[in-house]
Parts: structure tokens; C-alpha cells; sequence
């Protein structure tokens, strides 16, 4: 299974990214071809789940990503460009005058992994994805980094993203799946 982007792999997803959010402002609610597919690197074209997270000063604004890998990454991080800029539901659109303080984030994701203990969880290696019945949620592994949690708390605020009780993991009916993600970030001083 192809894994590692080159740095080229990685710059040109933040270039979609952006580009993609830029355009979409430009142009309303046109939705417009990007590139050329032909110039599209060959890792980009594989089947790979992506989440994007746009953030405004630091601050979440918008994080929206396939768990599944059923599109080609550079597709995948296209729609999830446009859902994290205007159809997260805990935030307003997205607006031109926001973007340049907008900074991205970009988290390619390996197949998920169903645990059969807990052990295996390594907290800052994996994010985790937990199924009830109707209800999933699923948390990024650098959520539990940037918040200081241990693995116990990790698994609660899981369960809580599903909107299943905070001790939901222990039910046998629950399914419990690790996965890692490769995490691009924009440099720094993007915005500053």
C-alpha cells in the first residue's frame, strides 16, 4: 500500500486546497474544473481517505474529511476543501475576506484498523473512529496531542463526537477502529 507523499505530493495538496476555496469565493456558487488532470502526480491519484481543517488565527474553522477511501486523494481533498470552507455545520461559510488569515491542514489517512484492545491505541500515532449502531464519530490523531489527553479521555471524547455516552467504548455493540494520518500543514508563516 502506497503510503509517504514527497514534498512535491504534499505542496501540490495544499495548492488544491487553497486554490480550490479561492476559487469557489471568486466565482460564488460556480463550481469550476481545477488543473489539468494530466499534471496530477501519481500518489495523489490513489484512494485515500483526507480530511481538511482550516484554521483562522489558530482557531478552528472548519474540518471536514472522508474516513473511507473511495476517491483519489486529490479528488477527496478538493470536496473536503469546499465542505470544511462552507458546509461545516458549526460554522458559517466561509468568506473572501476570512481567507487570508485561513491557514490549512491536511490529514491523509491510512486504512482503518478494527482494535481488539486497547493496548494498541497509541495516542499521538492514532486518530480513533467509533461505531454504535447509527452513530460514529471520529477524532484526528492530533486532537488528542493538542489537547494533552490520555487515552482513556480520548476514547470518551470519541464516544461524545458519535453523540453516544462518554462510556459508550466499554459496550460490546461498539466498535472501536485506529487509523494514522499523515499531516500537512502549511508553513507557519502562511497569513502572518
Amino acid at each position: 500500500m502506497g503510503m509517504s507523499l514527497s514534498p512535491e505530493d504534499k505542496k501540490a495538496l495544499l495548492s488544491i486546497v487553497r486554490s480550490t476555496i479561492e476559487k469557489s469565493l471568486k466565482a460564488g456558487t460556480e463550481p469550476c474544473d481545477l488543473t489539468g488532470k494530466d499534471e496530477i502526480p501519481s500518489a495523489l491519484k490513489e484512494k485515500r481517505g483526507a480530511f481538511v481543517t482550516l484554521k483562522k488565527r489558530g482557531q478552528l474553522r472548519g474540518c471536514i474529511g472522508y474516513i473511507q477511501a473511495f476517491k483519489p486523494l486529490e479528488q477527496a481533498v478538493r470536496d473536503m476543501a469546499l465542505a470544511a470552507a462552507f458546509e461545516d455545520p458549526r460554522f458559517i461559510p466561509l468568506s473572501p475576506d476570512e481567507l487570508p488569515e485561513i491557514s490549512i491542514e491536511i490529514s491523509v489517512l491510512t486504512p482503518l484498523t478494527k482494535i481488539r484492545s486497547l493496548d494498541e491505541i497509541e495516542v499521538g500515532k492514532h486518530g480513533l473512529y467509533i461505531v454504535q449502531g447509527p452513530y460514529s464519530g471520529l477524532l484526528l490523531p492530533q486532537v488528542a496531542m493538542e489537547y494533552g489527553w490520555d487515552c482513556l479521555t480520548f476514547l470518551e471524547q470519541t464516544c461524545y463526537k458519535a453523540g453516544l455516552p462518554h462510556d459508550a467504548w466499554q459496550d460490546e455493540n461498539t466498535a472501536i477502529f485506529i487509523f494514522s494520518a499523515e499531516i500537512i500543514e502549511e508553513n507557519g508563516d502562511v497569513g502572518k
